[in-house]
């Protein structure tokens, strides 16, 4: 199948990695993302049920080696002192908004150049995106994931 892009906004909150689990229980519940054991490809009696819990959904073996192709691919937001790694969210620090696109304030206008930003498969990033007044407004979440 391959990875997957994904990206998300979600309102501004101080706790990122707050914001993160609230945006995964949300597309959770909501059945958006890509369920293994229930795919087309399997013929119809095989299909499962999708899981009712977060963590019956990645007790499953099939999961864990093809993922969702969704930010449930995530499961916690690095601190700056922290060193990004496999199923981790890393945050677009100010230097390096200043550095690759000229601020600190990011807009949704910038959004389309943050290809800029390093990115790894099975690591996401998240920006805050501020408001015409330079207030933070949004969070955006992307990466790419999968197999």
């Amino acid at each position: 199948m391959g990875a997957s892009a994904w990206d998300y906004y979600v309102p501004y909150q101080e706790d990122l990695d707050a914001a993160l689990q609230q945006l995964r229980r949300d597309v959770f519940e909501a059945g958006k993302y890509y369920w293994a054991n229930g795919a087309d490809w399997r013929p119809e009696a095989e299909r499962e049920p999708r899981p009712r819990t977060l963590e019956e959904l990645w007790a499953d073996e099939l999961v864990r080696e093809t993922g969702t192709h969704s930010i449930l691919d995530v499961f916690q937001v690095v601190g700056p002192d922290d060193t990004p790694d496999y199923n981790t969210v890393e945050p677009v620090t100010a230097e390096e908004a200043r550095e690759s696109l000229g601020t600190d304030r990011l807009t949704r206008a910038h959004v389309k150049d943050f290809g800029v930003f390093p990115r790894s498969r099975w690591v996401g990033r998240c920006a805050v995106l501020h408001d015409d007044q330079g207030k933070p407004e949004e969070i955006y979440f992307w990466g790419h994931s999968g197999d």
